[in-house]
């Protein structure tokens, strides 16, 4: 066959067909009786098999040599093949991220555009303090990519940075809790904590309702972190996990704030202070645990408290007992 009748067959052109032969890659083997050159049938076959490796994403030289070497091995190839893919792929997705994020800030001029980009290489730079510059910089000036905010608060380590950036969130427009709503669905404990003390700076029942739902996580940490934040809202959901705050000695002070703010409900100040009794009688409560115990009581009112904190005064241990009366006194001044 003719080139013609060849790019018509095979669907490569002319053209293309006249580069591969100049590359070596398949050249015609056959001649007419008038001295054109023509392709056979192995040369059709060879055409048809480099453009089944092309279409795999090889370069015409690797087609060459794949096709050429004997002692090629194909398998490392398509190993090479799948990273190179999966890098490209990683690639555009990022790409794909950037341009949705920016999008969702409805930039109104390229100006915003270019700020928008700015902050984005910013918060992903490895330097935390050009991280922290960029989170605090985001809450000046042009419409602010949140969710970039967000998947930055949900991967951030460095303590301060972690820090500005809730600022920055809780003060941009949606907060991210879409990105953030997500984070709590994370395999990692790490990440869905830092989902939660996002969530915790913001207002909302769109807030308060993915913080409800983190007080059943499975990792004591992130319902610790919800319980803190629920509780100086004055939900009362979060009673239970920030009296075993108390008892367990973790972040007791900031949970007995909560559960004081809690207590100025009437209702909730009662089956607080029940809740607070009955950890006291439970066997195993150590004198540590009794102390903490009576200093949240301190400002849980009503009767019943002032009851146990008397109770507490004369208990068997010196540290508890002059705890609990130093409380009764500070009540009765009251």
């Amino acid at each position: 066959m003719l080139i013609g009748e060849v790019a018509r067959r095979s669907g490569v052109s002319a053209r293309m067909l006249r580069h591969y032969d100049s590359l070596g890659l398949v050249h015609p083997t056959g001649r007419t009786g008038a001295g054109y050159r023509e392709y056979s049938g192995d040369d059709m076959r060879r055409i048809f098999h480099i453009e089944s490796l092309r279409s795999l994403g090889l370069s015409l030289s690797e087609i060459g040599r794949a096709l050429d070497d004997p002692a090629f091995e194909p398998a490392q190839l398509v190993d090479d093949l799948v990273r190179r893919t999966r890098d490209r792929i990683a690639r555009e997705t990022e790409l794909l991220t950037r341009l949705r994020r920016i999008g969702a800030a409805e930039p109104a001029d390229w100006e915003e555009v270019l700020r928008a980009v700015a902050l984005l290489r910013a918060l992903g730079s490895e330097s935390a303090g050009r991280r922290q510059r960029a989170a605090l910089s985001s809450a000046t000036g042009g419409p602010v990519p949140a969710e970039a905010l967000a998947e930055a608060a949900l991967s951030e380590t460095d303590p301060v940075v972690a820090g500005a950036l809730r600022w920055a969130l809780a003060r941009s427009e949606d907060g991210g809790l879409g990105l953030l709503a997500e984070g709590l669905g994370s395999p990692e404990a790490q990440v869905r904590t830092r989902a939660v003390r996002s969530i915790a700076g913001m207002s909302g029942a769109e807030a308060d309702a993915l913080l409800r739902e983190a007080l059943t996580d499975s990792e004591a940490a992130v319902r610790r972190c919800a319980a803190l934040a629920l509780g100086t809202r004055g939900v009362a959901d979060a009673a239970p996990t920030l009296i075993d705050m108390v008892v367990q000695e973790v972040n007791d002070v900031d949970a007995a704030d909560a559960l004081s703010v809690l207590a100025r409900d009437p209702a909730s100040a009662a089956r607080i202070t029940t809740e607070l009794v009955g950890r006291l009688g439970r066997a195993g409560t150590g004198a540590p645990a009794r102390r903490r115990l009576a200093q949240a009581l301190a400002d849980i009112p009503g009767p019943a408290a002032s009851r146990a904190l008397a109770r507490l005064s004369r208990d068997a241990d010196r540290g508890v007992a002059l705890t609990a009366a130093y409380v009764v006194a500070l009540r009765d001044a009251r």
